[in-house]
């Protein structure tokens, strides 16, 4: 499943395509606008009629049909704040007709990890929620939600990426923990996403020490065949995350990668953005040597094979499914805005600042995103680029507010008079885990100026720096906290 650049399908890939390969996936990179993605989708369409024409898209933080704008959608741990399944099962449903509408058929999520360690730097809000059973809920009713649009979903990241401190795309995380809390904390999510039929999963980049000292998930074979096959009963298509990642391919490079995740037990590699024809050609020729040296069964790589013809059998988009999708954009509601507000944490105690402070100023904190959501516009700042109906009134009162951009080369103070009374709303992603946002932010209490503090990402466990937290910044998240704010009674 290579990756590509640019925004229309290069020639290598195309022959490739023609000459028998199975898959493709388009990323951020890739979209230039939704008619430019739906062109690309149908070129590929065109290209490989057959063919599983990934997207990652969670509807959520991490989204490709929205990478410029921001989703439409609420992401994974509001939807699990909301706890309303057939809700989560309608959005689940909407990113179904979206990816099918433009011409694509897979869809890499949902993300079914257990977000235990709220300090995920690359997790967070892409899961459901930590608890197990409320993420196992919501993972079941997504899949089935997407599924029955006639698109296809691919759970990550088996067994679990929730209880990690570092980002797979830049290192190997540990999680050293026993099965038996796999079996209680991580597994039950991925359970529920094999009942509910998914037809494939995808892996991570983790090293679990007491299951396989040596190897992350995505090479084990312990791991993937011992326990995603033997013992949750899983007969689809493994997926590996991207080889590029750091924590597969760092020390061995991508070919070996490949070769060890096929080794392992996974089906269809995925190689990451921006894969070129020699890149390709290296891995085919390297799996070809593998084989040949008697270090990887031509058997195994047949068995991949007949499982992904299937995947890719069943993922087939009719011009009906595609031309439905198109037809079934839904507007947002008021009502479906006031609901994610009200998910959101502290509202209570917000409301009755904002009442006592109608003339606020707002800082923007700016952070760098993980490589998983990219450079995908935010919050309410992405609600006002692209403001949905229901806040177009928030939209203007929001803009009349003094508005500041400070990032981690602000100098402090940030730039608001010691003097001023009105207050200041401070809006950031994961300020807990930014010492620069801290640092402002003490900074500004300590010169007596009142601020509400307001986390977009998962909050920390001590509390502190999220007065109110959303556990979301999509773009329709990012208008209810806009309706919030300017609506809230002075």
């Amino acid at each position: 499943m290579p990756g590509f650049a640019g925004f229309t399908p290069p020639a290598w890939l195309t022959e490739a395509l023609n000459d028998g390969l199975q898959s493709t996936c388009v990323y951020g990179e890739n979209v230039a606008d939704a008619a430019q993605l739906r062109a690309l989708g149908n070129a590929l369409r065109d290209a490989a009629p057959g063919a599983i024409l990934a997207i990652d898209e969670e509807g959520g933080e991490v989204t490709r049909l929205h990478y410029l704008t921001g989703s439409p959608y609420p992401g994974a741990a509001v939807l699990g704040r909301m706890n309303d399944l057939d809700y989560t099962a309608e959005i689940g449903a909407r990113v179904g007709r979206d990816i099918l509408g433009a011409g694509f058929n897979l869809a890499l999520a949902p993300d079914a990890d257990v977000n235990s360690n709220p300090e995920n730097p690359v997790i967070g809000t892409r899961s459901f929620g930590a608890d197990p059973e409320l993420a196992s809920q919501h993972t079941a009713a997504w899949v089935r939600g997407l599924q029955q649009t006639g698109a296809q979903a691919c759970p990550k990241h088996f067994p679990g990426h929730g209880d990690t401190t570092q980002d797979s795309h830049l290192a190997l995380p540990v999680v050293d923990v026993p099965l038996s809390v796999l079996e209680e904390r991580d597994l039950p999510p991925f359970r529920a996403a094999v009942a509910a039929g998914a037809p494939a999963i995808m892996t991570s980049h983790i090293l679990l020490p007491q299951l396989d000292s040596v190897n992350p998930a995505t090479l084990s074979r312990k791991i993937l065949q011992g326990l995603l096959r033997e013992q949750l009963g899983f007969t689809g298509v493994i997926v590996s995350d991207a080889l590029d990642m750091r924590g597969a391919s760092g020390e061995i490079g991508i070919p070996e990668a490949a070769v060890r995740a096929l080794r392992a037990g996974c089906d269809l590699l995925c190689l990451g953005a921006h894969t070129t024809p020699d890149q390709l050609r290296e891995i085919e020729d390297h799996v070809i040597e593998a084989i040949s040296s008697g270090r990887l069964a031509a058997s195994r790589v047949q068995e991949a094979q007949e499982r992904v013809r299937e995947l890719a059998a069943a993922s087939a988009v009719t011009p009906s499914a595609a031309a439905l999708a198109e037809a079934a954009q839904q507007e947002i509601s008021e009502l479906e805005l006031t609901r994610v507000a009200e998910s959101f944490s502290g509202v209570a105690v917000a409301r009755a600042w904002i009442a006592a402070h109608p003339e606020a100023a707002v800082i923007r904190v700016e952070t760098e995103a993980n490589m998983a959501v990219g450079r995908v516009p935010w919050g309410p700042f992405a609600a006002v680029e692209d403001p949905l109906a229901p806040t177009a009134t928030a939209v203007e009162r929001f803009l009349r507010r003094d508005q500041f951009t400070v990032d981690d080369h602000s100098p402090l103070p940030w730039p608001v008079s010691a003097a001023d009374s009105k207050g200041v709303i401070v809006i950031g992603r994961d300020l807990h885990r930014h010492a620069f946002a801290r640092e402002g932010i003490d900074a500004l209490r300590a010169s007596k100026i009142s601020v509400l503090a307001v986390e977009t990402g998962w909050p920390a466990s001590a509390p502190g720096y999220a007065d109110l937290a959303c556990y979301g910044a999509t773009r329709l998240v990012g208008s209810a906290l806009l309706s919030l704010i300017e609506d809230s009674p002075a």
